[in-house]
C-alpha cells in the first residue's frame, strides 16, 4: 500500500468515525439522565465450577473495602437503557504497541498503547456500539487520553460499529497515542459509546 493510499484510507475511516461519534453525541445529549456519573472498580465475582469444593467463608467483615479491579478482571456495566448491559473485561495492555501500518507512526515524543477488551452482551438487546469511543486510559498524574484511529500489531481492532448478540461475546483492541514518558495507571470503559453514567475502571499493573 502506498503512502497516498494509506492516507486516503485513513481519511475515509476518520470521516466515518467522526460522523458516527457526532450522531452518538446528539443522541446521548438528548437521552442521558441528569444523574451523576459513577466509577465502578468492583470486579465481577465468578461462580465456582460445578462440582468444585466450596471455599471456607471469608472471614473479612461484609463492609471491608474490596480491592479495585485490575487488568484481567470483568466489570458488569449498565447503559442508559435497561436492556443495554454488558460484562466488560480489560483483557491485556500492550505497551508500547507497534503500528500495523508502515506509513502511520506515533507523533514525535509519543507512543502507541493497545488495550484489548472483551465484551459480553448480558442484556435483552444486542450490543451495537463503537468500542473505540467507549475507552480511555489514565496516567499516574490523572491525565486521561482518548482513543487513536491507528491500528497496531497487538491484534485486530473492533469493527465500527461492533454488533454482539445477547449472550454472545466479542473481542478487540483499542489504540491510544500517549506521551512517550507517561506512566499509565488505569483503563476506563463506559457503554453507550462512552456516554453512560457508569464507568468501569481497571488498575494497570
Amino acid at each position: 500500500m502506498s503512502a497516498s493510499t494509506a492516507r486516503r484510507t485513513t481519511a475515509r475511516r476518520t470521516a466515518a468515525l467522526l460522523l458516527g461519534a457526532a450522531l452518538v453525541t446528539l443522541t446521548a445529549t438528548a437521552c442521558n439522565s441528569t444523574g451523576g456519573t459513577t466509577v465502578s472498580t468492583e470486579a465481577k465475582q465468578t461462580s465456582p465450577a460445578a462440582g468444585a469444593a466450596a471455599k471456607p467463608a471469608d472471614s473479612k467483615p461484609a463492609d471491608a473495602p474490596k480491592a479495585p479491579a485490575k487488568v484481567g478482571d470483568t466489570i458488569a456495566l449498565k447503559g442508559m437503557d435497561k436492556g443495554n448491559t454488558a460484562d466488560v473485561t480489560a483483557v491485556t495492555v500492550v505497551d508500547p504497541a507497534e503500528s500495523a501500518n508502515e506509513y502511520l507512526k506515533p507523533a514525535d515524543g509519543k507512543r502507541y498503547v493497545a488495550v484489548q477488551f472483551q465484551i459480553k452482551a448480558t442484556g435483552g438487546q444486542a450490543y451495537s456500539e463503537a468500542p473505540w469511543g467507549s475507552a480511555k486510559v489514565v496516567d499516574a498524574q490523572g491525565q486521561a487520553y482518548g482513543p487513536s484511529l491507528a491500528e497496531t500489531k497487538a491484534g485486530p481492532a473492533f469493527q465500527t460499529p461492533t454488533n454482539i448478540a445477547p449472550g454472545e461475546t466479542g473481542k478487540g483492541f483499542v489504540t491510544f497515542e500517549i506521551p512517550a514518558d507517561a506512566k499509565l495507571d488505569k483503563v476506563q470503559f463506559a457503554l453507550d459509546n462512552g456516554f453512560s453514567n457508569q464507568v468501569g475502571q481497571w488498575k494497570i499493573g
